[in-house]
Formats: C-alpha cells, structure tokens, sequence
C-alpha cells in the first residue's frame, strides 16, 4: 500500500472570485448544483449532514438532497432514525457537498424544520415501490438479528402489487433552513479560493475566507 502522507493532488480546474458571486448563496448553490450535473459528478445530490445527540457528540452520515428551495434545501428520512431523534432535539445541523470532478466543496449549515405531510407524500408517491416498501419496514438505526425478516417482509410487501403503500408516519422530508453556506474551489498549493455567506439580521452578508 502506499504511503498515505504521500497522497496528495493539485487542484488547477478553477478559480472562485467571491466579489463576482450574486447575493443570494442558493443561487449560487442551484448554478453550481446545475454545473455539476452537467460534469456528471457521481450522485451529486449527496451530501453528508451531520447532527449532534444529547451529549453534544456528532454523528455523520450521506443522505441525498431532492430539493433546492428559496430558504433552503430539502431532504427526506426516517423520522425515528438516529439523525431524526438527534435533529428533534437540536435542530442545528451542517452538511457538505463533494465534488472530486469539479474540485469543489460546498458547506451548509441551518436549522432543520419538516416539510408539510404534503409534500412528504407528493415526493414518497413518486418513487420506485420498492423504496416505498423499504421505508416502510425499515425501523432505521435499530439493531437487528439478521436481514432475513427485512427480507421477508420485503417479500410480503411487493408480492401483491395490487396493495397500495402508504407513507409511513414515521418518514418524511426536512428542510434546512440555511443561515450560512461556504463555497470552495480547489486551487494549487492549497491556496483555495473560499467564499462565505452568513445570513445577519435577515440579510445575506458575503465574505473572503483564507484558505
């Protein structure tokens, strides 16, 4: 294997000038969002958000972004899973895109809120029946014995294609409310090009970070 202090590589495929950038950071998220698609960046809808328990401890994890709105991004889950639990709790949250084809980063951070039922069932309705059927039967983050009754119920649930599935009350969407987003663009010799939006007193507040 080699040497992992030894991995390294120069970022050369942009430049961020944060004095060209709009005022409005979602704006900014949707046209670099629409530019990775074009890129074909892998999934570039994930993003790890990550939450913090009781104990003020994190926890992260990739789930996947379904929605770019006027104050925020939208996302869905297991209500009752660990990151649920944590977000009822302290609804603070962080997330990061990834870009390795781009050489980009971007940062979130806000405040969590459920979306209206809704708009939970619009999007639960509008995916594959067997996603439908694994929110239903998952009970996420909770130990199980093996994967055979998952399997099992699974099975049960898509055998009989006339049985309409019905979105759990367990699982719906969120909404980050963004109240500061950065956005990053490799640059060579880690001398990045970071630019940092932070919402004040209601107003989006546009700086240079130093790399």
């Amino acid at each position: 294997m080699k040497n992992i202090a030894d991995l390294r590589k120069e970022y050369t495929k942009g430049v961020l000038e944060p004095r060209e950038m709009g005022a409005d950071p979602l704006l900014e998220f949707r046209a670099w969002f629409q530019q990775a698609l074009e890129a074909e960046v892998l999934e570039a809808n994930a993003m790890i958000i990550s939450t913090v328990n009781a104990e003020n401890r994190p926890s992260s994890r990739v789930v996947l972004l379904k929605e770019i709105t006027a104050e925020g991004i939208v996302f869905f889950t297991n209500y009752a899973s660990r990151k649920g639990q944590e977000m009822l709790n302290n609804p603070a949250v962080s997330a990061v895109f990834y870009w390795a084809e781009l050489e980009r980063q971007v940062r979130v951070e806000g405040i969590v809120r459920k979306i209206s039922e809704a708009d939970s069932d619009t999007y639960f309705y509008s995916r594959p029946r067997i996603s439908q059927a694994g929110a239903v039967v998952s009970k996420q983050s909770e130990v199980i014995e093996d994967r055979r009754a998952l399997d099992a119920q699974m099975e049960a649930l898509l055998a009989d294609e006339s049985i309409h599935i019905e979105r759990p009350e367990h699982w719906g969407g969120y909404e980050i409310v963004v109240d500061g987003m950065e956005f990053w663009q490799g640059r060579p010799g880690r001398v990045h090009d970071r630019a940092r939006y932070d919402k004040v007193a209601g107003a989006w507040v546009k700086s240079r970070l130093s790399p």
